[in-house]
């Protein structure tokens, strides 16, 4: 299952698909080919073989409906040898598909794994493919208003690249300063919210509110809900509930935060699994 880091990446390219134009601008030699928009483009990869090969995501630079240049957009939180061969199956069959230029960018949360993921993938005697692998360092530090204002997605990537940086602050204020306007402000508070760690996280509940911080999109919603539905799940068995298959999958699927949190606080003393689980009343 992916994690809610990998999802809140992959979906600040759903929502500005030019934000693929944006990275490679700042880390390639050559400049990108010309292209007056860029669009979601389907990452399924079907193939006679039932292997199911899908990409995370992929965008399309393009002028007018002519294809300029296609890019896979793949996370990865950690090294994995079998991208290898996956990887270069994504380029030649969206290349063959949309009869266009491909490449790859695949985004690292750690300059380890960047450094493995630009490692040359060997095609055959003569053709090597080398993807295009953006750690934290390859993210620019977003502590401008006029940046956060004109691309909050690349306020929020580094937001999420930096969450450890010594200007951390800075940077989740000019977040916070600049998303009140913004469309989609609210979700992209959220979605750096599920992922900072705990004292980060704090300091911008603090900008945002004076209370404890409530999620506003049903994105960050449903993902936050499975960490929640994860600790809930340790907490009964580590009290000595004997947990049926039809109770974990009611836990692990509920997608509603206040209910999963007033079953959190009931399972800390409650002694009746039943009375635990009880649906919270309706307002």
């Amino acid at each position: 299952m992916p994690t809610v880091l990998h999802e809140v990446i992959i979906d600040l390219f759903r929502q500005r698909p030019r934000l693929a134009a944006d990275l490679l601008a700042l880390v390639l030699d050559t400049p990108l080919p010309e292209f007056d928009h860029a669009r979601l483009e389907s990452g399924d990869f079907p193939d006679i073989d039932p292997t199911e090969y899908r990409a995370d995501a992929v965008v399309v630079l393009a002028n007018g409906t002519d294809p300029a240049l296609a890019v896979i957009i793949e996370v990865q939180l950690r090294p994995d040898g079998n991208k290898s061969w996956s990887w270069p199956v994504y380029l030649t069959t969206l290349r063959a598909r949309l009869r266009c230029p491909t490449m790859l960018l695949v985004m690292c949360p750690s300059e380890r794994t960047a450094a493995r993921c630009r490692r040359p993938i060997l095609i055959a005697p003569g053709c090597a493919l080398a993807p295009v692998a953006l750690g934290p360092a390859d993210v620019p530090v977003v502590t401008d208003a006029s940046t956060a204002a004109t691309n909050p997605e690349l306020a929020v990537l580094s937001a999420i690249a930096h969450r450890h940086h010594p200007e951390r602050d800075a940077i989740l204020t000019t977040l916070a300063e600049n998303m009140v306007d913004v469309a989609n402000g609210d979700m992209y508070i959220d979605l750096v919210m599920a992922v900072l760690p705990k004292a980060a996280r704090h300091f911008l509940e603090s900008l945002m509110t004076t209370g404890i911080y409530e999620y506003k999109s049903e994105f960050a919603r449903r993902y936050y809900s499975r960490g929640e539905a994860a600790a809930l799940l340790r907490i009964l068995r580590t009290r000595g509930f004997t947990l049926s298959e039809a109770t974990t999958s009611r836990i692990a699927e509920c997608t509603d935060l206040d209910q999963i949190n007033t079953w959190i606080d009931r399972a800390v003393t409650v002694d009746s699994l039943d009375e635990i689980l009880a649906d919270h009343p309706k307002p």
